[in-house]
C-alpha cells in the first residue's frame, strides 16, 4: 500500500510525531525521551533560549542540530506584535526560518487568540518563515490561515496540557478533510488513546510535550505515542469499517447450514 508522506515547505519527514522539549526533570530524561520518540521536529519557546549564543543554551546544548528541524514558539506572546517581534529575533540569531505562532490572551486557558493568530500568520509567511499557527479547533478559522500562507495548521485538541484528549472530534475530521496543507493536532492530549484518536481522524501528525515530560516514565511515553501514531495512521489509510446498530455474523448463517 502507497503511503501519503509528511511533507513541510518541501521538507519531507519521515516522522509524524513533533516533540517538545520543556518540562523534562533533566537534559538527560529529555534526550531518552526524543531518541524513544524518532522526532525530527522540536518546538521550544524562545524566550526560554539565550539568543545570543543558541548553541551553548542550556535547552538546546545536549542536541544534535544537524539532525533535527527546530521549531521555536512564540510562547509568552499576546498579540501579534510581540510574536512577530519574537519570529524575526529567532531567525536573525540563526535558530530557524520554520516558527510556530502561539498567541494566548488568557492566562488561565491559554486558549489562542484568533484575530491574533491570523494577523501574525500573514505577516510572518510574506517575510518567508515557515509558518505553523497554533489555533482553535474551528475549520473556518483553520482554512484562513491556510489561506494566509501557513504551511500547516495546528488545531488544539483541547487547552494546553489540559490532557483531555480530542473534545470535538467532528471538528477535528472536518478540518483536515478539508485542508490542502498538513494537520498537525497540538495541545491537550494526553494518552496514547488519545493519540491514535487524533490519527483515525485524518491529521497528519501530533505535537505533545506534557505528556511526555510529565509521564512517570518520559522515554516509554514516548515510545508509546510514537507507536500510537503509527498505529493511528495506519488505521485511518485502511479505513475502518462503518458503525451499525445490529450485530453481524462474521460467518454468515447460511454457511452453517448442511445440504
Amino acid at each position: 500500500m502507497k503511503r501519503k508522506k509528511l511533507i513541510i515547505a518541501g521538507k519531507e519527514l519521515s516522522s509524524r510525531f513533533f516533540i517538545g522539549t520543556g518540562r523534562y526533570p533533566n537534559p538527560f530524561v529529555q534526550n531518552e525521551a526524543i531518541k524513544a520518540s524518532g522526532a525530527e521536529v522540536l518546538t521550544f519557546a524562545i524566550r526560554r533560549v539565550n539568543l545570543d549564543e543558541p548553541g551553548e543554551d542550556a535547552i538546546l546544548q545536549h542536541l544534535d542540530r544537524t539532525n533535527f528541524i527546530y521549531l521555536p514558539n512564540t510562547s509568552g506572546a499576546t498579540n501579534a506584535e510581540e510574536a512577530i517581534r519574537i519570529a524575526r529575533l529567532a531567525k536573525a540569531s540563526g535558530l530557524s526560518n520554520w516558527i510556530k505562532i502561539e498567541i494566548s490572551a488568557d492566562e488561565r486557558t491559554l486558549l489562542p487568540d484568533p484575530i491574533e493568530t491570523l494577523k501574525a500568520t500573514e505577516v510572518l509567511a510574506k517575510e518567508g518563515f515557515v509558518v505553523l499557527p497554533y489555533t482553535s479547533d474551528d475549520p473556518i478559522l483553520c482554512r484562513r490561515l491556510e489561506e494566509a500562507g501557513a504551511a500547516a495548521v495546528m488545531p488544539g485538541g483541547s487547552p494546553i496540557g489540559t490532557g483531555l484528549g480530542i473534545l470535538n472530534p467532528y471538528n477535528i475530521a472536518l478540518i483536515a478533510e478539508q485542508s490542502n496543507v498538513p494537520i498537525i493536532v497540538d495541545a491537550g492530549l494526553g494518552s496514547a488513546q488519545d493519540v491514535v484518536q487524533a490519527m483515525e481522524l485524518g491529521v497528519d501528525g501530533v505535537l505533545m510535550n506534557t505528556p511526555v515530560a510529565k509521564a512517570k516514565d518520559p522515554a516509554k511515553m514516548a515510545l508509546a505515542m510514537k507507536y500510537a501514531i503509527e498505529a493511528g495512521r495506519l488505521s485511518y489509510e485502511a479505513g475502518r469499517i462503518q458503525k451499525k446498530k445490529y450485530a453481524t455474523a462474521s460467518s454468515g448463517l447460511t454457511s452453517l447450514i448442511s445440504t
